[in-house]
């Protein structure tokens, strides 16, 4: 039996069957871990959705900015769409409302005590400890799967408070939570995020967040993606004790996959062709905006379970 951490799929769909293919995946004997970020920009987000739901026990995946933004959308903040939003084929299936109350309910954390290794979409504040993340993950996830997460949603997008303090309550402490859990690149030594950059230089001032001096989960093993960008700033990873898996293969990069018993990584190269900014926007069809309004007027559930 053997663990492989698998970096943001983002719909890309044929390269996850050709890592599963390269690394002989046998769903009755090996597992699989997902760092988020399953859909959006990529052409088979419904694919990817339904094959990693299909697997059950075999594979679990935290959830990324990407799914809480699908989330988001299919629950009335259609504000947010973006251009280069390939949800569509999400929100028009059949079984699109049972995908996403599945999607509802995955963690934000992973963690697996014999291994030692926790995962997690983006990253954590210098100043948490790795006891404190999980608590603080649970409180965001009981508000996904509570009875009232569409206005977790009407409350999610922001950046500030930029911040953490124990004192935060109410929406402002859940979207500092989110932030960091699903979106954190840069920060400062004071654990004041940076949400807007995105690339290998940080402003002065803000370090990535697991080079923060006296992080407080420096001794933990955190795998992650969501910080494609990493792929061309070769670093010593190790050094940091993390292990970042999202080598942009959206963009024309590559599919990675680490096991975890031994730290071998596999790869297979993109088959989108395509560089960082050169994805062509997507046009919502009138079915689809439908479909994105039928979404909100109705509960997310599946048959003969509440939400």
């Amino acid at each position: 039996m053997a663990t492989y951490a698998i970096g943001d799929l983002q719909g890309c769909f044929d390269e996850l069957q050709d890592l599963l293919e390269l690394i002989r995946f046998d769903p009755a004997r090996d597992r699989l871990w997902f760092t988020g970020d399953l859909v959006n920009r990529g052409p088979q987000s419904l694919a990817c959705l339904r094959f990693v739901r299909e697997l059950g026990d075999a594979a679990v995946s935290v959830l990324g900015n990407h799914e809480l933004h699908l989330l988001a959308i299919s629950n009335g903040q259609t504000q947010y769409l973006h251009d280069g939003d390939t949800l569509d084929d999400i929100l028009t299936a059949a079984d699109g409302a049972e995908l996403l109350h599945w999607l509802r309910r995955l963690p934000l954390i992973h963690r697996d005590e014999q291994s030692g290794f926790t995962m997690l979409h983006a990253g954590l504040p210098p100043q948490w400890r790795l006891e404190q993340a999980m608590e603080y993950a649970a409180e965001v996830e009981q508000a996904l799967r509570g009875p009232d997460y569409r206005d977790y949603f009407a409350n999610m997008y922001g950046n500030e408070p930029d911040c953490w303090s124990p004192a935060l309550t109410g929406w402002e402490r859940l979207r500092f939570i989110t932030n960091c859990l699903t979106r954190i690149r840069y920060c400062s030594g004071a654990g004041v995020l940076d949400l807007q950059e995105k690339g290998v230089c940080g402003a002065p001032g803000m370090l990535p967040w697991f080079e923060i001096p006296d992080r407080k989960t420096l001794s933990q093993k955190l795998i992650f993606g969501h910080w494609a960008a990493l792929r061309d700033q070769p670093r010593d990873y190790g050094r940091y004790n993390v292990y970042p898996l999202d080598t942009g293969c959206v963009w024309g990069g590559e599919l990675l996959a680490l096991r975890l018993h031994d730290g071998e990584y596999f790869r297979v190269p993109s088959r989108q062709g395509v560089g960082f900014g050169e994805r062509a926007p997507s046009t919502p069809d009138k079915a689809s905006l439908r479909r994105r309004r039928q979404l909100t007027e109705q509960p997310v559930v599946v048959p003969g379970k509440t939400p």
